[in-house]
């Protein structure tokens, strides 16, 4: 992602000066540490100011309602304090004029506001676009001591600049370098942006090789022509620089669709890995119990053996004494002598009893852990489907519909929102819905389905519920359909793999089971190569 230079700055601020200047701040909301929206209204018309401090993805731009959508903003109910200290100091004031001061990336907003003794007086609301270093400071514009910021900065991060309420507002070091537009010398593009201002590592990658009149032409923002190129890598504020790419309508245009573009994108990425790790790990956790009980269930497998040996004692009472160590009997099922070792304190048939306990006992827990065991094993699957429909997830709002069944407490309740739609095609004039996750397959199932339509899914593994809708289908739909049921599926790059298909009417959803899962009958498999 590319830095927010200085120049950039620029021109949004000498775009939107007219707007800013003489403007009020109707409202201000702070969706987390490092995001801030301002309202402002001027001229019959409200603009939301979004500024983020993110190092990332630090930045200053007036928020369309589309971009507002990609970044998925929350606002919290209970306001942060820095939130609750600019609407006590900056709710309802005046923008009285905007500056950028020379060669910086912050942006000045110059406030005229009352105290509580109704006194005028002017606040500086300063935003800093630094990278790490990036800030959002109010202070006294006449005593110059800070009144907040958005994260204070002590002595142990920064000698030079200490950041804190009371403490006095200061620019940062001043960078040793040239103003472009006095030089008339050779260029030396392999240091550009160490030897001027306005110049960022980016932007002088960009201006190699163009000549001097011409790099004083962009600080000047002649011929400026915001653009993008078409993968959302890369802007630039001139089009000769950037040709290929998508032009914009507007500096703030450029600046919110391509930062917008790239919260949107990490956020997918980190939540996506993130959820996608809590699955797996669950599925693991899963596996492991399973595992053991395995062991366990082997350990106790041979419970009839008890059984035995206390038929074996009680048909041997009569020709043996009680209170014995031992006894020696004949074993009618391996025709073999055994000998049985006994509890001496106990007679004959105490014993037999013993060995009748530890039966029914060993039989009651092989009975629970297979029951157990067998809840384990549809808990894995529906987990192996989350993970499925989490790797499948393009878009932040098809992860936020998968989430809730993270929640175990929520897996077995029905959700209060309708699923988004699944994905619609058709093929040859029939309709086919796949869902790309649980509530979608629910979905499918439960609403859209009918009797005669007929449902696809791949055998023994996670995938998407297909339906297609439409009678007597020519088999080479239902072939078709059967390799989508692949392709949606946890087995598509698999070389084989076997595709169930049956009528809806013959699907069942047992009471009370995980979204999505279904039992089926009278199905027909085909093996997708």
């Amino acid at each position: 992602m590319i830095s927010y230079d200085s120049l950039t700055l620029k021109a949004f601020t000498e775009e939107n000066r007219t707007f800013l200047e003489e403007a009020r701040i109707q409202k201000i909301q702070q969706p987390s540490r490092k995001e801030l929206i301002l309202t402002i209204r001027n001229n019959s018309l409200t603009k939301k100011l979004y500024i983020n401090i993110n190092p990332q993805s630090a930045h200053v731009c007036f928020m369309s309602k589309e971009n507002e959508a990609k970044r998925h903003i929350t606002i919290p109910q209970k306001p942060p304090m820095f939130c609750m200290l600019l609407r006590k100091y900056i709710e309802n004031a005046k923008i009285c004029r905007v500056n950028q001061p020379p060669y910086e990336r912050i942006l000045e907003f110059y406030i005229e506001t009352f105290n509580e003794l109704s006194e005028k007086i002017y606040l500086c609301f300063a935003i800093e676009i630094m990278g790490k270093h990036s800030n959002i400071v109010l202070y006294n514009y006449d005593t110059n001591i800070i009144i907040g910021c958005a994260h204070n900065v002590g002595a142990e991060k920064s000698r030079e600049r200490e950041m804190a309420g009371t403490l006095p507002y200061v620019y940062p070091p001043k960078q040793f370098k040239s103003d472009i537009l006095t030089y008339s010398g050779e260029v030396d593009y392999s240091n550009l942006s160490e030897n001027f201002y306005w110049f960022s590592h980016f932007f002088a990658e960009q201006c190699r090789n163009q000549p001097l009149e011409k790099l004083k032409d962009f600080v000047n923002l002649k011929t400026i022509s915001p653009v993008i190129s078409a993968d959302y890598s890369e802007y630039s504020l001139f089009y000769e620089l950037l040709r290929g790419g998508v032009k914009q309508n507007s500096v703030n245009d450029m600046i919110d669709n391509y930062y917008a573009f790239h919260i949107c994108e990490e956020k997918l990425s980190s939540l996506k890995g993130n959820y996608i790790a809590e699955t797996r790990k669950k599925i693991k956790k899963i596996q492991n119990s399973l595992s053991k009980m395995e062991q366990q269930a082997q350990n106790g497998a041979s419970y009839d053996k008890f059984r035995l040996y206390g038929d074996l004692i009680m048909a041997n009472l009569y020709n043996n004494k009680d209170f014995s160590s031992k006894i020696t009997v004949f074993d009618y099922e391996n025709n073999k002598e055994i000998t049985l070792k006994l509890d001496a304190t106990k007679t004959l048939k105490e014993n037999a009893n013993i060995f009748y306990k530890k039966y029914n006992k060993n039989k009651t827990s092989k009975l629970k852990l297979d029951e157990l065991g067998a809840e384990l094993k549809l808990k894995a699957e529906y987990f192996e489907q989350i993970l499925y429909s989490l790797e499948k997830a393009e878009t932040l709002d098809d992860l936020y519909e998968i989430l809730p069944e993270l929640e175990e407490k929520s897996q077995n309740n029905k959700s209060t929102n309708k699923p988004a739609s699944p994905l619609e095609m058709e093929i040859d004039g029939y309709k086919i819905y796949i869902g790309k996750n649980n509530r979608q397959n629910d979905f499918i199932v439960s609403k859209l389905g009918k009797d005669d339509d007929l449902w696809f899914h791949t055998k023994d593994c996670a995938g998407s519920h297909v339906l297609l809708r439409g009678i007597n289908p020519p088999d080479d739909v239902i072939l078709k359909c059967c390799k989508l049921a692949k392709q949606y599926s946890s087995a598509s790059s698999s070389s084989k793999v076997g595709v169930i298909y049956t009528k809806h009417k013959y699907l069942r959803k047992p009471p009370k089971s995980n979204p999505g899962y279904v039992t089926y009958k009278n199905e027909k498999e085909i093996i997708v190569d």
